[in-house]
């Protein structure tokens, strides 16, 4: 099994894909000192395997190692991979 997680700029997404299968996906729209993550999705026949936590995490700490962005979780599942992961808070409102 290959896992491989991917930040697609062309797309303004990050993915993750097993052996080059579509597995879960992160959008986002980036304004100005912001970035709002807008949408979280699981292929159906993955759901329930951690996978969307598994490219928020990817996505959170990408955001944090290459930028001064904050992050706007406009998705309900990224609001609360935030609750479930206060010590990443501070992401929240760096740079406002």
């Amino acid at each position: 099994m290959s896992k491989t997680f991917t930040h697609e700029t062309d797309t303004n997404r990050y993915v993750l894909r097993i052996d080059d299968e579509l597995i879960a996906v992160v959008d986002y729209v980036i304004n100005g000192n912001s970035i709002s993550f807008t949408h979280t999705f699981t292929n159906p026949t993955q759901r329930g395997r951690g996978y969307a936590g598994e490219i928020v995490e990817f996505a959170v700490n990408d955001v944090d190692s290459s930028s001064d962005r904050h992050i706007v979780p406009m998705c309900w599942y990224v609001g609360e991979w935030f609750d479930k992961h206060p010590e990443r808070a501070a992401l929240l409102a760096r740079g406002t």
